[in-house]
């Protein structure tokens, strides 16, 4: 999958940022972090929230590089997370495969079923939403400074 096809498809579309959008999706990321760490909040909501500050990671990478994807046809994470390795190369690939897995897991668990994540699933997700938090935005640095 490449831009263009993305493009082509209608999954994206290109479109600048501004600083500003740039940092009121930091402001959602450092939320999110927090919360997830909230003392007494169930596996499942941790889970959720940890995987959405990951998301905005994601689409704070994507929207520097001067993309949006469209929300098509439900598929609009699938699509950010590849839309992440068109971005950041092969250094993420494993991170984005393992976000779209956190994906599918964060559906049943938001729509189908309570207590579908595991304690030791959602410390794993916010430790690595950490990380990614922090790549997301030394790649910003290092690639968009302006956003940076």
């Amino acid at each position: 999958m490449t831009w263009k096809d993305l493009l082509t498809e209608g999954r994206i579309e290109e479109l600048e940022t501004s600083r500003k959008e740039i940092e009121d999706l930091r402001a959602v990321v450092a939320r999110d972090l927090a919360d997830a760490e909230i003392e007494g909040l169930s596996p499942d909501r941790k889970f959720a929230t940890a995987y959405n500050a990951a998301l905005q990671s994601a689409k704070m990478v994507i929207r520097s590089s001067g993309y949006r994807v469209r929300g098509w046809l439900g598929a609009g994470h699938y699509v950010t997370f590849e839309c992440l390795k068109l971005s950041m190369g092969k250094s993420i690939v494993q991170t984005a495969n393992f976000l779209d897995r956190c994906r599918r897991k964060r559906n049943i668990a938001d729509y189908d079923l309570a207590g579908a994540v595991t304690a030791a699933e959602a410390d794993e997700m916010l430790k690595k939403a950490k990380l990614f938090a922090k790549k997301a935005e030394k790649w910003i640095r290092d690639n968009h400074p302006k956003y940076g």
